[in-house]
């Protein structure tokens, strides 16, 4: 599942098609996609209307036009960008968009996974009320983690991964967070040193930062996408091999149902 780097990325491109445009017609290729709106309701909330901006709440896109927000899930597969004309849109198209300077925005999604609303922005925002706090926003501060951590009981990878306190953060950038702060994964998150939650707001800011950049630059063309392509972990998918820094060799555990990698040898 893309993580919140691969999500920003697609949110940024998309932002910079739909700048200064506004939508002619939408077609959806996939009537579950916007359930329980019909395709009907979707494409007749959304046409005509005038992009204004967007944002992402972890791993949720947030399409803002006049007086009507997309809002968009990508699930396993989902990518937005866009294509020159409809006719260029691949098999695995869910939905298209024509806008007005010729081009089309394209939502492909090969598993046919991803979700789509078109609603009021107080409505969307009511189905986000959940979300934990953003890891790129500048609220994230070390002492907004002190806080979430001393009020968790369990290990501190799990921790970082639940939505309704860190909004975004998943598996892959968890663990290599955790290498770069030096922190092992079982340990207690409410056990950290002010000392450590400090290094670890700064490696989750520094590797998230690092990954969406990775992800921009392999989403530039269509189907080019490869999950951290430029992006090289440290822990992540690598057991059995020598740790970069101490030599160790990289374990893997299971921590709630997810793999979890890290070095003994520098993580304590």
């Amino acid at each position: 599942m893309p993580e919140l780097p691969e999500v920003e990325a697609v949110r940024r491109i998309a932002e910079r098609a739909l700048r200064g445009r506004r939508i002619i017609r939408a077609h959806l290729s996939r009537r579950r996609l916007c359930a329980p709106q019909t395709p009907e309701e979707f494409t007749r909330a959304v046409a005509g209307r005038r992009f204004t901006s967007s944002e992402r709440r972890g791993k949720n896109i947030l399409l803002h036009f006049d007086e009507v927000t997309l809002w968009i899930h990508l699930r396993m597969t989902g990518r937005l960008y866009p294509v020159a004309g409809p006719q260029l849109r691949p098999a695995s198209t869910s939905a298209y968009f024509l806008l007005d300077d010729g081009r089309t925005l394209v939502f492909e999604d090969p598993r046919g996974l991803g979700v789509m609303r078109a609603a009021k922005r107080d409505e969307i925002e009511d189905r986000l009320s959940g979300l934990g706090i953003d890891p790129l926003s500048k609220t994230f501060t070390a002492d907004a983690l002190a806080s979430l951590a001393r009020a968790s009981r369990g290990a501190v990878k799990p921790f970082l991964m639940d939505q309704k306190r860190i909004a975004g953060l998943g598996n892959i950038y968890a663990a290599e967070a955790l290498f770069r702060a030096g922190i092992d994964p079982r340990r207690k998150a409410a056990s950290l040193s002010p000392a450590r939650i400090g290094r670890l707001r700064e490696a989750i800011a520094q590797v998230l930062v690092e990954a969406v950049g990775s992800a921009e630059r392999a989403y530039q063309k269509p189907g080019a996408f490869a999950e951290g392509e430029s992006f090289h972990p440290a822990v992540y998918g690598r057991e059995g091999e020598s740790c970069r820094r101490c030599g160790c060799t990289v374990r893997r555990i299971r921590q709630g149902g997810r793999s979890t990698y890290f070095c003994p040898g520098c993580q304590r």
